[in-house]
């Protein structure tokens, strides 16, 4: 179902702060978001999706799991959905003659749409369920995937400062807007990038989850708050950053309103978490000025971590958020988490045994000896 069901709207030179919505040929939603620079040169008119689509799939299946206190979601079409196609067949390259993809016009600059093979969605959930055993309920919420270019050899860093900071609007929008639809609960944008992490489609792009809960990290990690300001009176994220400035050895970049650092007892090989300088509950609350900052920092970083090995390394990007209606929604610090399991060059870390059935991480490589590689990359790469 489309948010806003309007007509497609036309982009002006005065007008390039907002996206252009479109639909497409079975009901989803489509946004165009534009670079600063190229927006104003032109008016655009979204092209019309003119394929021939089957109908969209009902909602998944939330089912409970009353033994660790957390809901599952079984979406069986996702077995269909596209896997590793060849780059003539890709569904996010722009829409060519010989072939109509998930975007109908022929170059943008980044696109957000609603996912054809949602994991949760595409109603919105109304209605509570009682957490007990046997519970069953739709999966409502939303899905959505944001392309950061047409381009489907690049990557987000290889797109540069000014591409990444259209991004950051993308999400902040899209945060904001999906946090308010009724029955969301925690929006979550993530990039996955890398055939090692599971990416089954090799163009540069990420998700926006619309989650009917709050996650099972996020409710650990407000636990984990609440139970810190109880015992000192004080912020544990606020205490997490002051700690990491402090002690200095796992310090990667400190701006005037970011700070990357790879985190005291990191669960992976590559694990850097970029916070705000000030409490942030979202994205949608970020300044421009710290969205400036973010988009040249999160830039370096990205090419610092591809600049740790000869080949690109595989992460997952994924932004924690403050969920929307949780009784302890003001502990919640925005911050973004990347890690990656290589540790080494032709080496992986699988999490089997320890990690995967009790959830106990065992550390290959120490933080110190991690962030100390990063900035010596860090200076390869830029020069510093």
């Amino acid at each position: 179902m489309s948010i806003h069901p309007n007509p497609p709207q036309q982009l002006s030179a005065t007008d390039t702060g907002r996206p252009v919505r479109a639909e497409m040929a079975d009901g989803r939603e489509l946004l165009y978001f534009f670079d600063a620079a190229s927006a104003p040169l032109n008016d655009f008119t979204p092209p019309v999706d003119a394929r021939d689509l089957p109908e969209r799939p009902s909602a998944s299946e939330l089912r409970y799991d009353a033994l660790s206190g957390e809901w599952v979601s079984f979406a069986a079409h996702r077995q269909t959905r596209t896997h590793l196609p060849a780059a003539s067949e890709c569904p996010l390259c722009p829409t060519r003659p010989e072939m109509a993809s998930e975007i109908p016009a022929d170059s943008y600059d980044v696109v957000v749409f609603e996912n054809r093979f949602p994991s949760f969605g595409p109603e919105q959930h109304t209605s509570a369920t009682a957490a007990e055993l046997g519970a069953v309920r739709p999966a409502h919420g939303r899905c959505e995937v944001i392309t950061f270019g047409p381009g489907h050899t690049d990557s987000l860093a290889s797109l540069g400062v000014q591409r990444i900071r259209t991004v950051i609007d993308a999400w902040a929008h899209r945060s904001t807007e999906l946090g308010a639809l009724e029955g969301v609960e925690q929006v979550f944008p993530f990039e996955n990038r890398g055939a090692e992490i599971g990416v089954t489609l090799h163009h540069p792009h990420g998700q926006i989850y619309s989650y009917p809960y709050t996650t099972p990290r996020t409710t650990n990690q407000l636990a984990q708050a609440v139970a810190h300001r109880e015992r000192t009176g004080r912020s544990l994220m606020a205490d997490i950053l002051e700690f990491e400035l402090t002690d200095g050895k796992r310090i990667i970049e400190r701006g005037t309103y970011w700070t990357a650092f790879v985190p005291f007892a990191a669960h992976m090989p590559i694990e850097v978490h970029l916070m705000p300088n000030r409490r942030v509950g979202d994205l949608g609350e970020l300044t421009s000025a710290e969205r400036d900052e973010l988009a040249g920092m999160y830039h370096r970083l990205l090419n610092t971590v591809d600049s740790l090995y000869p080949t690109p390394t595989p992460y997952i990007a994924g932004w924690f958020q403050a969920p929307r209606t949780h009784p302890d929604r003001d502990e919640a610090w925005l911050h973004l988490q990347l890690t990656s399991p290589r540790r080494a060059e032709n080496k992986m870390k699988y999490l089997a045994g320890s990690e995967a059935a009790m959830g106990a991480f065992i550390g290959d490589v120490t933080p110190e000896t991690t962030a100390a590689a990063l900035r010596t990359a860090a200076s390869r790469a830029h020069g510093n």
